[in-house]
């Protein structure tokens, strides 16, 4: 698919405040590398190859081992591979991603208040928020994923 514009050219302002939030998260008290796996089930959730590319990238680059990153789109079938705060915060990126379907249910609230405290919890869902602005500009303009460009 051709690239339809460059939102990073096209809305700089825009894109910086984004940068901003993201600089937030990534400072916030959370696990980078748990923030890189929660963006990358958003990703995977919200179908954006070029974001799919760029967090398995980042957590390769992390450390994270090939054989855990190829679960992670089946992480409830992977047993033990992922601790109880990845699990928490998978299906916590999970149920917000798709709001519109879930409602958040309070089991699933319940569920990720169970591990993470309240600032925990409200930065986790922000990078969730981020992380689904990001894919949804990457989606509607074709951002080009590193491994097809």
């Amino acid at each position: 698919m051709a690239k339809r514009l460059d939102h990073n050219v096209s809305s700089p302002a825009g894109m910086k405040a984004l940068g901003q939030l993201y600089g937030y998260v990534m400072q916030s008290g959370l696990d980078p590398q748990l923030i890189d796996l929660v963006f990358l089930r958003v990703s995977q959730v919200n179908g954006c190859a070029y974001c799919i590319d760029m967090h398995s990238r980042d957590l390769i680059k992390r450390g994270m081992d090939i054989s855990r990153l190829v679960l992670v789109p089946v992480w409830r079938e992977a047993g033990e591979l992922f601790d109880p705060t990845e699990r928490a915060a998978l299906a916590w990126a999970e149920t917000v991603t798709l709001v519109a379907s879930t409602g958040i249910p309070g089991a699933d609230y319940q569920a990720a208040s169970a591990i993470f405290n309240d600032k925990a919890l409200t930065d986790l869902t922000i990078a969730i928020g981020l992380m689904n602005s990001y894919n949804r500009l990457a989606i509607a303009f074709r951002a080009t994923p590193a491994a097809a460009a």
